[in-house]
């Protein structure tokens, strides 16, 4: 297949989503069957890009398809020249993988949600929602410049929110909504800044330009300490879309929306949208760089793993899970364990949307009862859900034969590799302490959830397996959590065609001074000497070397945590030999702050939002009593002295007026009269004035 039809397909599976979004918003109310449409259409994006990944990876594997047109053109701007931004869409490898992900379970979704939604009064609009989020996500995965990103990035929230807050009735879906939203616009700020300094230093917002330039030297501002800055403000926006502490207080709220689109959004596509972006702006992190989003990784992830032990709600224990499980990819790429990252995002797409959905099969047949105290022995009636929830469950805690076995072997090989060379062990402590907790809170859930006697009788009694369009996705999930699929060695994920041929780590770009650079002793290069003392070593030579070292180490004892986290699970749940209401009391302080997530949420409420609603109330009274107040007193004086104004005008002004017109009309009204105009008259008058001048004055 040709580069002009691949990227022809590439468009075609882009805008496919926003037509059916069209299509389902305006003739929903008309046809009440026209989400099929919908479905049909998201089917035909995904088998367009099964062709698309098939072209990409066969023909064209070290070949990126590139593709863009000018979109506004400023002309030759003074002490710049010409001046032009460009939109585009770039095809590599991680972008047809990505593809695959986004389009699989978007389709799943919709299918599962034909039964799932079936006779909500807003279905059809439903479905219109998830494809406006599919198209903003697709953007996100073809571009090939940030400020593209950045838009299909902000569509990504919008749509978000209209699905978190679907039932938009319930005060708490609401709510849940508006948290997402404005939690993301902090993360936001920082991904935009970058954009604005990335543009004034380089007169472009491509990937590909702006890392030739750094790798020819031209650096933001001319500083080493601004290109760690730019990876850091990058980093802002993965840490509130990726939900990585401290804004991963929105996602466990948002579980308030449709069960479904937590797995579409909060499983697979919108929260791994942050670990893409760091993925694609990799190879400019400078070490600094990567040592924070290493260190906010591994703190997100064992915080939010040790809320996940004492949640009650099926979706709220996956909710946190799925952040810990975030911070696991997020720390592997600050660790450099790159295509081990991308890989463990791929491999818990699939098993993290397979137990969302499980929990959605679940709670549809519990009648939407969420409260695991309520459930047990669900085990019987509903074998498909527990099977695959299960399998699901074996994988996101490691064990092995399952894919995520392979990429959390991998990705903590890699933390292993660096605490190695650069003695930063707390992160691999962090890495494996997650690995124990994660297989026993969930295997947690799995139990209280299947396992045992039923808690709820009477819900139990009408409990029965989903319907087939529920379990059919559930099924294909869970046969994508199986290692072979990602290779044919069930130990070493780096013998197989994912790692070893599809996503390899790409080429740094930073400056030989803001790399990673460890001091050999007793390090063997490649070529087998023994490197001279206190040399220099470029990252990716020693790195190399420490992760087939820590491969087997990492292996074993993620492997033993791991059993050892499902054995505890067992002992306390299943057969009951620790009591785990007995060990809670005596750790009542360490049990309370997991149970109400360590306050963050009360800590958020009073101080940042207590404060912004408090400086809110004192603008509000400034403004009513200090700006309005001159502005209504202005007034109120303008009113009285215009008042006053009138009423002297009226009655002093106007009385003396009108006083003088009735006097002057009063004497010519009388005067008149004597204006007869006869001589003899005027003649008698005045003889009439002499005699009274006379009697009055007496005689001359």
């Amino acid at each position: 297949m040709s580069e002009l039809a691949n990227i022809n397909i590439a468009i075609l599976i882009l805008f496919l989503p926003l037509v059916g979004f069209t299509i389902v918003l305006f003739f929903g109310k008309r046809f009440s069957k026209v989400y099929l449409i919908e479905v049909a259409i998201i089917t035909l994006a995904f088998i367009l890009s099964l062709v698309l990944g098939y072209s990409k990876l066969t023909t064209y594997i070290n070949q990126d398809l590139l593709f863009s047109f000018t979109w506004i053109n400023f002309g030759n701007v003074p002490n710049i020249g010409p001046l032009h931004i460009d939109l585009g869409i770039k095809i590599d490898n991680l972008t047809v993988i990505m593809l695959f992900v986004v389009n699989l379970i978007s389709m799943l979704v919709h299918i599962y949600s034909i039964a799932y939604m079936n006779g909500d009064k807003r279905f059809s609009r439903y479905f219109a929602y998830l494809g406006i989020f599919t198209f903003s996500m697709l953007g996100i995965v073809l571009t090939d410049n940030i400020l593209m990103m950045y838009i299909f990035w902000e569509l990504v929230g919008l749509s978000s929110y209209l699905l978190i807050g679907f039932w938009y009735e319930k005060k708490s879906a609401s709510d849940a909504g508006k948290k997402a939203f404005l939690t993301n616009r902090i993360g936001d700020i920082g991904m935009f800044i970058v954009i604005l300094i990335l543009f004034t230093n380089y007169h472009s917002f491509s990937f590909d330009y702006i890392y030739s330039q750094i790798s020819n030297g031209v650096l933001p501002f001319g500083s080493e300490a601004w290109l760690t800055a730019a990876g850091i403000l990058v980093f802002m926006g993965a840490v509130g879309k990726s939900a990585q502490f401290p804004l991963h207080v929105w996602l466990p709220d948002a579980m308030e929306g449709p069960t479904p689109v937590s797995a579409l959004i909060h499983a697979a596509t919108m929260v791994a949208a942050g670990v893409y972006l760091v993925a694609r702006i990799f190879v400019m992190l400078t070490a600094d760089a990567m040592l924070v989003i290493a260190l906010v990784g591994a703190v997100t992830s064992l915080f939010a793993a040790t809320i996940a032990l004492t949640q009650n709600d099926i979706k709220k224990v996956l909710a946190y899970s799925t952040v810990s499980q975030l911070g696991y990819m997020v720390m592997a790429l600050g660790v450099g364990a790159y295509s081990f990252a991308f890989f463990h995002l791929v491999t818990h797409a699939f098993f993290k949307a397979c137990l969302f959905l499980g929990s959605g099969s679940v709670i549809h047949a519990m009648h939407h009862e969420q409260d695991i105290r309520q459930m047990g022995g669900l085990k019987k009636k509903m074998p498909v859900t527990y099977y695959s929830f299960l399998i699901a469950t074996l994988a996101i805690s490691g064990i092995p034969l399952t894919s995520g076995f392979l990429s959390k072997d991998g990705l903590l090989a890699g933390t292993l590799a660096f605490g190695e060379l650069t003695g930063h062990w707390l992160i691999p402590i962090m890495g494996f302490l997650v690995a124990f907790l994660t297989a026993f809170y969930m295997f947690r859930l799995v139990i209280l959830t299947f396992h045992g006697k039923p808690r709820n009788k009477e819900k139990y009694d009408h409990t029965h397996e989903s319907p087939f369009v529920m379990v059919l996705p559930l099924i294909v999930l869970s046969t994508l959590s199986i290692f072979f699929w990602y290779t044919p060695n069930p130990v070493s994920p780096q013998d197989g065609w994912f790692i070893g041929k599809w996503v390899q780590t790409p080429h740094t770009v930073v400056p030989e001074s803001a790399r990673f650079e460890f001091m050999k002793t007793d390090h063997v290069e490649e070529h087998g000497e023994t490197a001279e003392p206190e040399t220099p070593v470029v990252h990716s030579h020693m790195y190399e070397h420490a992760m087939h070292w820590a491969h087997y180490p990492a292996m074993i004892l993620s492997i033993l945590l791991g059993g050892l986290g499902i054995l505890l699970s067992f002992l306390m749940y299943q057969w009951k030999k620790i009591s785990a209401d007995k060990l809670a009391e005596k750790v009542k302080a360490l049990y309370n702050g997991s149970l109400n997530k360590w306050y963050v949420d009360e800590f958020y409420h009073s101080t940042f939002i207590s404060g912004t609603l408090g400086l809110g109330k004192s603008l509000s009274w400034f403004d009513k009593w200090i700006v309005d107040g001159i502005v209504n007193g202005t007034a109120t004086l303008t009113r009285l002295f215009s008042r006053i104004s009138g009423l002297f005008d009226t009655y002093i002004v106007d009385g003396f007026v009108n006083a003088t017109a009735f006097v002057s009309g009063f004497i010519g009204l009388n005067f008149k009269k004597l204006q007869t105009g006869k001589v003899q008259t005027y003649i008698v008058l005045v003889i009439f004035s002499i005699l009274i001048i006379f009697f009055i004055i007496g005689p001359f």
